[in-house]
C-alpha cells in the first residue's frame, strides 16, 4: 500500500514538472514568434551585407560569397535561393572547377527538392558525377539523393512506388555512412534518419538524442533534428516528450528565421488534435505565413490540407462564444434594466420611509414640547395651587380678624376707632404683596426667565430691573403669558391695568426683540420650568 502511494506521488509529481516543463517551453515559443520581425531584419541585413560585399570580389571569392548567400536563402526564400543556386552554376561553369560545378548543381537540387518539384530535383541530380569529388562533396550528393527519394516516397504514398523510394533512400544513406567519420553530428542525422525509415526507433532515437546532447548544433540543424526526435517519441506514445521536443524545434526554426518547416504546422496539428484550438490557429498561421514567404508549392499544400479545419473549429469557437457573449451581454442588460428598476422602487420607498421618520420625528418634537408643557402646567399647577390656598388663607385670617374688630367696636359703639379701622387698610401694599407673592412663586418655577427673556433682545434694549426688584411690569405681562395667560383683558384685570396699557407695553416689547413679531410669544413659551 505504502509503495503504490510512493509510486503515485512520484507519477503526480513527474506529471505537474512535465506540465510546468512544456508552459515555460510554450512562453519560449511565444516570446520567439513575438521577435519573428527583428529576428528577420537581423537575417536581412546579414544578407545585404554579403549582397554589397558581393559587388566588390570577382570569380572564386565570388563563387564563395554567392554560396553563403545562398546559405541564408536556401530554407528563407525560395525564388532567392534558386537563383543563387544558378549564379554558383553560372560562375562554376566559367571557372571550368568541376567540385564547383558540382556544388552549385547539388545547391540547384536542395532548393528543387525543399520547394517540391522533385522531377526537376532528380534531372538536376542525375548529371551529378560524384566519382572525382572530394568525400564532403559526395556525402552531401548521398544525402541529397536520400532525401530527395525520401521525399518522393512520402508524396506518392503509393505501396510500390513508396518502397521503391525507400530503399533507393536507404542505398544512399548507407553510400553517406560508409564515408562519413563515426564522430560528427551528421553520422547520427543519416542513422538516424535511416532508423527512423525502417521503423528500427530504439536506434533512430539514439542517434538524434546523441546529436542533440553531444554536438553543439546551429538553430537550422537542431529543428531537423528535434522534429524527427519528436517524431520518433509519438511512435514510441509518450506524446508530452513528443510535444516538449516539437516546440523546441519550432522555436529553434523561428530563431533561425526558417521559412521551409514543418515544425508549427505538426505542433498545430498535434494542438487541434488535443483540443486546444486557439493555439493550434496561431501556430498554424505562423506555419502559413512561413510557407507563403518561402514559396514552397507543396508546403503550402500540406497546410492547406489543415488550415481550413482548424481555422473553422476557430470560427465555430469564436461564433460560440460571440453567442454566449451576446446572451451574457443580454442577461447583464436586463438585470442593469432591473437593477435600475429596483433602484427607482428603493429610492421612492427610501423617500417616503424618510417623509416617515420626519414626520415621526416631527409629531415626537411636538410629544415632547407637549410633554414639557404639561410637565411645566403640572408644576405651575402644583406651584399655584399651594400659593392660591396659602394666599386665600392668609386674607380669610385677615378678614376674620378684620370682622371680629369691626364687629366688637360696632357692639361697643365706637364709630370712630371703627372708622380708623377701615382707613388703615392699604390697598396699594396688599397689591404690591400679591405681586412680590407672585413674583416669589414664578421665578422659583422659572429661575432662567429674566436671563432667556433678555437673550430675545439686543444689549441696550434688554431689562434690568432694580436691586430688590424680583419683576417689573413687562416681565410680569410675559411671565402671565408663559404662565397660558394671553387674553388682555384678564391680564389687565390681574394687574389692574387697562386693557390699552396692556397692548401697547406687549407692542412695545416686541418692537425692540431682535426675533419677528409673528415668533416673539411663542419663544416666550419655549422657556422651561425646572
Amino acid at each position: 500500500m505504502r509503495a503504490c502511494f510512493i509510486i503515485g506521488l512520484c507519477l503526480m509529481l513527474f506529471s505537474v514538472r512535465a506540465a510546468s516543463t512544456t508552459d515555460s517551453l510554450f512562453r519560449e515559443l511565444n516570446e520567439t514568434i513575438a521577435k519573428r520581425d527583428v529576428l528577420l531584419k537581423e537575417k536581412l541585413d546579414r544578407i545585404g551585407r554579403l549582397t554589397t560585399l558581393s559587388t566588390q570580389v570577382k570569380d572564386e571569392a565570388l563563387f564563395n560569397v554567392y554560396l553563403r548567400i545562398y546559405e541564408e536563402y536556401k530554407s528563407f526564400i525560395y525564388d532567392s535561393a534558386f537563383s543563387y543556386a544558378r549564379k554558383l552554376q553560372d560562375i562554376s561553369y566559367r571557372t571550368k572547377d568541376p567540385v564547383k560545378i558540382m556544388q552549385a548543381k547539388l545547391k540547384s537540387g536542395f532548393v528543387l527538392v525543399s520547394s517540391g518539384l522533385f522531377s526537376e530535383a532528380l534531372d538536376t541530380l542525375q548529371t551529378v558525377k560524384p566519382r572525382w569529388v572530394p568525400d564532403s562533396t559526395k556525402i552531401e550528393y548521398y544525402y541529397l539523393m536520400a532525401r530527395t527519394s525520401y521525399d518522393l516516397a512520402d508524396f506518392d504514398r503509393d505501396n510500390f512506388y513508396s518502397e521503391q523510394y525507400t530503399r533507393r533512400g536507404d542505398a544512399f544513406i548507407d553510400s553517406a555512412l560508409h564515408l562519413i567519420p563515426r564522430d560528427v553530428a551528421k553520422f547520427r542525422l543519416l542513422k538516424g534518419l535511416k532508423a527512423t525509415r525502417l521503423r528500427d526507433m530504439a536506434t533512430a532515437r539514439q542517434a538524434f538524442e546523441e546529436m542533440i546532447t553531444q554536438f553543439k548544433l546551429s538553430d537550422t540543424d537542431f529543428a531537423v533534428a528535434a522534429s524527427t526526435l519528436s517524431f520518433i517519441y509519438l511512435y514510441s506514445n509518450e506524446p508530452q516528450k513528443s510535444k516538449d521536443m516539437l516546440i523546441r524545434a519550432a522555436i529553434a526554426d523561428v530563431r533561425a528565421s526558417t521559412k521551409e518547416t514543418l515544425a508549427t504546422l505538426n505542433l498545430a496539428d498535434m494542438l487541434y488534435k488535443e483540443g486546444d484550438i486557439e493555439s493550434a490557429y496561431k501556430y498554424v498561421k505562423v506555419a502559413m505565413e512561413d510557407a507563403n514567404y518561402y514559396g514552397a508549392r507543396h508546403r503550402k499544400i500540406q497546410i492547406a490540407a489543415v488550415f481550413p479545419i482548424i481555422e473553422g473549429k476557430q470560427l465555430s469557437i469564436i461564433e460560440s462564444r460571440r453567442r454566449m457573449l451576446f446572451l451574457y451581454s443580454s442577461v447583464i442588460t436586463v438585470l442593469t434594466l432591473l437593477t435600475i428598476v429596483f433602484s427607482v422602487i428603493i429610492y421612492k420607498q427610501f423617500q417616503k420611509l424618510q417623509i416617515a421618520k420626519r414626520t415621526i420625528s416631527e409629531a415626537n418634537d411636538v410629544l415632547t414640547e407637549t410633554n414639557h408643557q404639561l410637565g411645566d402646567a403640572n408644576k405651575i399647577k402644583e406651584e399655584y395651587i399651594w400659593y392660591y390656598f396659602t394666599t386665600t388663607a392668609d386674607y380669610i385670617n385677615k378678614l376674620d380678624g378684620l370682622k371680629k374688630s369691626m364687629d366688637m367696636k360696632l357692639m361697643t359703639k365706637k364709630l370712630e376707632d371703627l372708622r380708623f379701622t377701615v382707613d388703615s387698610i392699604n390697598i396699594k401694599k396688599e397689591r404690591e404683596e400679591l405681586y412680590h407673592n407672585f413674583d416669589t412663586v414664578f421665578l422659583k418655577l422659572f429661575p432662567n426667565f429674566v436671563t432667556h427673556f433678555n437673550s430675545f433682545f439686543a444689549e441696550e434694549d434688554r431689562i434690568h430691573l432694580k436691586e430688590g426688584q424680583l419683576l417689573n411690569t413687562e416681565l410680569r405681562i410675559f411671565a402671565l403669558i408663559r404662565m397660558g395667560i394671553h387674553d388682555n383683558e384678564k391680564i389687565a384685570k390681574i394687574l389692574d391695568y387697562s386693557v390699552t396699557t396692556i397692548y401697547t407695553y406687549k407692542t412695545r416689547i416686541r418692537s425692540k426683540s431682535v426675533l419677528p413679531n409673528e415668533d416673539f410669544e411663542k419663544q416666550i413659551m419655549t422657556i422651561r420650568a425646572i
